[in-house]
């Protein structure tokens, strides 16, 4: 096979077959294909998309191109989430001690921020001696014993996707469903779940910014894992304000034990239940959501999701005593704040530009070389259809370096758009997709 003849095929709009694309994923993760001939054909795929089995013969062959995780040994069904990212959003952090305290197991390998979304691991490590990058027997161990891992992505996963990721970034073919569909499913997969929940938000700050790209990728997510074998939900879900209020890594932790406390921003909350019940209805724990939700409830009221949480802190070498002593979590040494010049309603929220600032302030990376601040960001309590008095807070910036925190107040400015007249709050969940539906 030359690949030359596939880059061709698929410039000229034919499918290609199963073989093709093992072969050239196999070829490409050794190294034999240069990169400016799989730029070439990732140009290809951008303009002329693939088919419902060319896009899972590619799946196949990104998971397989590493180890693949079996967690058959540990009972029950395991679920997993998948985000595909937004600003504030912790939702990992409180719904899997949440749903490991039920007792569906949650086995979650995560990401880093980059860009003005933050990452799960970023999150994670801000709390003293956390360790995210642990091997797979320690992944499978832990999720065995205790029944939640998070952990960071290993050298033997995919190592296809790392190569095709990387290169995505810089060619201008990032924007490709079939492509990020293969690169969230190959990834998810290979870690071992039984079944998945995938959260798609669709928004300013949002991957995907129209309903249209959210419902065609989250179709092609559940559709895609169905024939793969896996349970699949999907949920689309609004990015159009900061989800909660904190955003910033040790700031969002301590919201996340505030929200496994009883005491999580409504919006938040909104979200982690929905999640967290259809997780519970794919591993058949319960019959509906709403015992789901009733269930989750319980679990949150009577502390066994924060002890979850602390269990999962201790057992993968992080200070549990940021439950209880929030001083223990890393600070920040300047505090700025902005408040409404008028009486009014909250009409809208730029929450792109408030994920770029707290990634200036830094909370997160321009580029995967640059190191976390993980003390500072924004705190933003109030939401779209709010209603403020003069002089009340709007956001609050942390920062670590005065200069950047007199930026970030500076940039704020247009952040949050007031009205004379009430606004409508925004919903929280747009649509929920099952597979099956083309």
């Amino acid at each position: 096979m030359r690949v030359l003849d596939v880059i061709q095929k698929k410039r000229d709009g034919q499918e290609l077959s199963t073989g093709e694309i093992h072969a050239v994923i196999e070829r490409y993760t050794r190294g034999e294909i240069p990169d400016y001939q799989m730029s070439a054909l990732l140009m290809a795929i951008y303009f002329q998309g693939m088919s419902p089995a060319e896009t899972r013969a590619l799946i196949q062959a990104m998971m397989h191109s590493g180890q693949v995780v079996d967690l058959s040994s540990i009972p029950g069904t395991k679920v997993d989430k998948h985000s595909t990212g937004g600003v504030g959003d912790k939702v990992s952090l409180v719904l899997a001690p949440l749903v490991a305290s039920v007792g569906v197991p949650v086995p979650m390998i995560s990401g880093r921020g980059l860009g003005h979304t933050g990452g799960t691991l970023d999150k994670l490590e801000s709390i003293p001696g956390f360790r995210t990058q642990l091997s797979l027997s320690e992944y499978r161990d832990i999720t065995a014993k205790i029944g939640v891992a998070m952990i960071g992505q290993t050298p033997e996963l995919t190592p296809a996707d790392r190569k095709l990721y990387a290169l995505r970034d810089v060619t201008g073919t990032v924007e490709s469903i079939p492509l990020i569909t293969a690169s969230i499913l190959s990834k998810k997969l290979a870690a071992g779940p039984d079944a998945i929940v995938f959260d798609v938000k669709v928004g300013k700050a949002a991957f995907m910014k129209t309903m249209d790209d959210a419902q065609t990728l989250a179709q092609n997510l559940v559709n895609i894992s169905a024939e793969m074998g896996r349970g699949a939900v999907a949920l689309l879900t609004n990015m159009n304000q900061p989800l909660g209020y904190a955003i910033g890594n040790a700031l969002e932790v301590e919201e996340s034990i505030d929200a496994l406390a009883g005491k999580g921003p409504a919006d938040l909350m909104e979200i982690v239940y929905a999640l967290s019940a259809e997780m519970l209805w794919l591993a058949k724990r319960v019959e509906t959501l709403e015992e789901g939700i009733t269930v989750l409830q319980q679990h949150i009221a009577d502390g066994k999701a924060l002890a979850k949480f602390e269990e999962l802190i201790q057992i993968q070498g992080g200070d549990p005593g940021v439950i209880t002593d929030r001083s223990r979590l890393p600070q920040a040494t300047h505090l700025y704040e902005i408040k409404s010049p008028q009486t009014g309603w909250i009409a809208s929220m730029d929450p792109l530009l408030m994920g770029q600032v707290a990634c200036e302030l830094g909370a997160g990376r321009a580029t995967i070389e640059d190191v976390i601040d993980p003390a500072v960001g924004l705190s933003v309590p109030v939401k779209v259809g709010d209603a403020v008095d003069t002089g009340q807070l709007l956001i609050r910036v942390y920062a670590t370096d005065p200069q950047k925190g007199e930026r970030a107040i500076h940039r704020l400015q247009t952040a949050i758009e007031i009205s004379d007249t009430p606004t409508t709050p925004l919903s929280g969940i747009y649509d929920r997709l099952l597979p099956g539906i083309k």
